[in-house]
């Protein structure tokens, strides 16, 4: 007997070990815990590694190598180039190329010395954003010519500079016309890093500018650091400043790259969700850090689509390209196929070491009465916004839904998770102008945005991470969407409200007692009002059969127009 009962056991328990390896299947219920175990950040933060190196605009080397970095990526994770594509593959991608209008452009090295000075003014090497984009080269035996510092710009046209060297406390784009077409200058050494870059603080740090391309008078433009400046400016009260610099950039004709990745849905492939990476712009956390998450996110469900885990009923979308001109064509260039992005999400800046660089991880919402009236907990940042209308607002429950599942996601990991009004200015811009429901994952303030300090060992793999994880939770539930989905968000959405009023109305109190008018408190009320009304409605696209939720848009639509009725009257009696 014992001879039969030993097989017999040994198949049981290496049933039960294949049984307890088969992958955990993907619920609402479960995406939190299974996705904060998988989504690790490593590939996130090697893309980011990997990227940041070089000076990425759109066509030069540095673009073109993140781009089919990501396709290599995405081939391993069992992504198939479309062309090899069959009608039942569930993942694909492709290469977009378009010629280049206008030549690329890339910095090669760069060397500026101050009156034969052994140490260096500025150097590429420790400086990469010393080199104004679109600068051409200088003779490879360099440029000597005196400075000529301009305080005021308006002045600059009495000035003779033929042949010499302008400085100025500008952009250099605003110094090009007078200082160079006009004035016939050698070149020009600017300097205007803005005070949110500390740069009494952080004195290396070089904000990266550009000058316009001009193939007739070939110029170049260098910007400088606030050590730089300091120095170039002491130099000048000492007397007569001579400047030897020595440029090398390469300036040729290319092609535009842009990658899109698809997970196909199985119920609704035509219905998408969007998310969008600018490859260009030189730094590691701008924008490096969003096209790696994106990428750990893609792969990552990658497998999970093919170990059968989990299955989008909507189409997934990936996007890495020109930050706004690539989001843009793709909501513009194929009408059918925008009607049903049912969502954009742009990841910009997504992977910030805060202890280093400052601020918090933001959810910049769509644009809301808080982007009229900015008050309260409601802040703009350093970046600034303009003050909208009515008419611009987009009430949708994206804003609250996002907040709700990141808020969640700051909690199990102790990290702050903020939002800020509407202020425009990357890939969710696209989307919005198509009146597509769009946000922007970012950070700010950084004291290096923009800056050739913006390096790798600014990043959190841990922040990485926590955006990955919280992303796809949001995207996963978007995607497999119900009825159930449907009223969930509306009792968040419903609970966002009441605590929306409860803020304005102590805000509103705190207005009038200052003197502000009754009649803007009722208005702003009377927005908030109607942005959750209309948001409630919006519901309405994750069923396909309105008549399972509309009762319950009613009931809680009629419950805030009753809530704001009070709060005004409570405000009358002030």
């Amino acid at each position: 007997m014992r001879k039969h009962i030993i097989p017999f056991l040994l198949s049981t328990l290496l049933f039960i070990n294949c049984k307890k390896e088969q992958p955990e299947i993907l619920y609402t219920t479960n995406y939190s815990d299974i996705i904060n175990q998988e989504f690790t950040g490593d590939l996130a933060f090697q893309t980011t590694s990997f990227i940041e190196k070089y000076w990425r605009v759109v066509g030069n080397t540095g673009f073109n190598k993140s781009i089919y970095k990501i396709a290599e990526e995405l081939e391993k994770a069992g992504y198939i180039l479309e062309e090899n594509a069959t009608e039942s593959t569930l993942l694909t991608y492709r290469i977009e190329k378009r010629p280049l209008k206008k030549p690329t452009w890339e910095a090669v090295d760069a060397l500026v010395t101050i009156n034969n000075e052994k140490e260096p003014l500025l150097q590429h090497a420790t400086n990469r954003n010393m080199i104004a984009l679109n600068a051409y080269s200088t003779p490879k035996e360099g440029i000597s010519a005196e400075v000529v510092y301009v305080k005021d710009i308006e002045k600059l046209s009495n000035i003779d500079v033929k042949g010499k060297i302008v400085f100025a406390e500008t952009s250099p784009y605003q110094l090009f016309k007078a200082a160079i077409v006009a004035g016939k200058a050698a070149g020009i050494m600017t300097y205007n890093n803005p005070d949110y870059l500390q740069p009494q603080k952080n004195t290396t740090s070089i904000q990266f500018r550009s000058i316009p391309l001009d193939t007739i008078n070939k110029p170049w433009a260098i910007a400088m650091s606030f050590a730089a400046k300091e120095r170039l400016k002491k130099s000048l009260e000492k007397g007569k400043t001579m400047l030897h610099v020595n440029i090398e950039t390469h300036i040729y004709p290319s092609e535009e790259l842009t990658i899109v990745a698809d997970i196909k849905g199985s119920e609704k492939p035509k219905e998408r969700l969007v998310f969008s990476a600018h490859v260009q712009e030189p730094g590691a956390n701008d924008n490096a850090t969003g096209v790696g998450v994106s990428l750990e996110m893609a792969t990552l469900t990658a497998k999970y689509v093919k170990q059968k885990q989990y299955q989008p009923k909507r189409t997934l979308t990936f996007l890495w390209g020109d930050e706004i001109i690539s989001t843009r064509r793709y909501v513009q260039e194929d009408t059918i196929r925008a009607k049903d992005i049912k969502w954009g999400i742009s990841l910009d800046m997504v992977g910030e070491d805060t202890e280093k660089t400052g601020g918090t991880f933001l959810i910049e919402k769509m644009p809301d009465p808080s982007a009229i009236w900015t008050r309260g907990n409601d802040k703009h940042t350093e970046w600034g916004g303009s003050k909208m209308n009515l008419d611009e607002m987009k009430p949708h429950y994206l804003n609250d839904f996002l907040i709700d599942i990141f808020k969640a996601q700051g909690k199990r990991a102790n990290w702050v998770v903020n939002t800020n009004p509407f202020e425009g200015g990357s890939d969710h811009v696209p989307f919005l102008r198509e009146n597509i429901p769009s946000v922007l994952f970012w950070h700010f303030t950084d004291q290096f945005y923009h800056t050739d300090n913006d390096r790798i060992d600014k990043v959190s793999k841990t922040t990485l991470k926590n955006v990955g994880t919280a992303s796809l939770i949001a995207a996963y539930t978007l995607l497999n969407s119900d009825e159930k989905t449907a009223k969930t968000i509306q009792l968040n959405l419903q609970k966002a409200a009441l605590n929306r009023f409860h803020e304005e109305l102590k805000q509103s109190k705190i207005a009038i007692h200052k003197g502000d008018s009754l009649s803007i408190q009722i208005a702003i009320l009377n927005a908030w009002k109607d942005w959750y009304k209309k948001s409630l409605t919006t519901t309405l696209d994750l069923v396909s059969d309105e008549t399972l939720i509309n009762k319950e848009i009613k009931a809680r639509q009629r419950l805030i127009d009753s809530i704001v009725a009070n709060k005004i009257e409570e405000l009358k009696k002030i």
